[in-house]
């Protein structure tokens, strides 16, 4: 059974733009990006929306929905009521180019900066690693780099200064899983808080809440990192063994 649905969706460039009302048709099944590809078929044919696999796996339609960062793909119209109405905005922490179309460069600029994969010494098919190890980083690698985490994160959302020295969680996150890989032999705790702004996290756990994928992104990923930072620069006993030269200056403790 269908019915109209009042939407109100933002449109706009990054000079200015305005919530505009539309009633549009929805049928039973369908989800908001659904709803966005009618209005684009019927009313505004020059709405402009990011989008790709439709399958919650590109992370391409990210927006904010009733203030709610989302995916469009992935946000059903049967959890909303028939006579409410739905609002779609741009994510907010990054410019807007047009419409519900947002500049994401940052988020590449900053994997970028991030040091790659370093197995040392290490040949293709001598090293050997444990179930254990395999598991420990293995949820990281379920993101679709939707970069909801990062535009929810306050730490670059209200304040713009902290861009240049914050990656946001999602490229922390691949820090913490290139520390806590058994053959890397990058010491990345240094990175993590001086280059990429580890300090700046207060670990809100908004990043985890919004993840469309479950990664808990906060606990199991950026405390840990945390911790081994702390455990590096300020733990008294591996502080002296540094200067014994007990303790080395790579991989020292056990990754969290």
């Amino acid at each position: 059974m269908s019915y109209l649905a009042k939407f109100r969706v933002w449109r706009g460039d990054a000079g200015d733009g305005e919530l505009v009302d539309y009633k549009v048709e929805v049928n039973e099944g369908e989800v908001v990006l659904d709803i966005i590809h009618r209005l684009q078929a019927t009313q505004a044919p020059d709405l402009a929306v990011r989008w790709n696999c439709k399958a919650g796996k590109c992370g391409s339609c990210s927006a904010e929905i009733n203030g709610m960062p989302r995916l469009l793909c992935m946000t059903r119209m049967s959890t909303f009521t028939q006579d409410e109405t739905i609002t779609v905005t741009p994510v907010r922490t990054f410019p807007v180019i047009r419409d519900l179309v947002t500049d994401v460069s940052f988020n590449y600029e900053k994997a970028r900066q991030i040091p790659s994969f370093d197995p040392g010494d290490t040949k293709p098919g001598e090293f050997r690693m444990q179930q254990v190890d395999v598991e420990r980083s293995q949820e990281f690698r379920k993101c679709i780099e939707c970069f909801l985490c990062n535009n929810v994160c306050h730490v670059i959302r209200d304040h713009e200064e902290n861009k240049p020295g914050f990656a946001g969680p999602r490229f922390l996150m691949r820090i913490a899983e290139l520390e806590m890989h058994p053959a890397d032999e990058a010491d990345r705790r240094n990175i993590a808080q001086d280059d990429h702004g580890l300090g700046f996290c207060n670990i809100t756990k908004c990043c985890t809440e919004v993840c469309p994928e479950h990664i808990k992104i906060t606990d199991n990923a950026l405390i840990p990192m945390k911790e081994r930072v702390v455990g590096r620069r300020y733990d008294p006993v591996v502080w002296l063994g540094s200067k014994l030269g007990i303790v080395k200056k790579g991989k020292d403790t056990p990754s969290a």
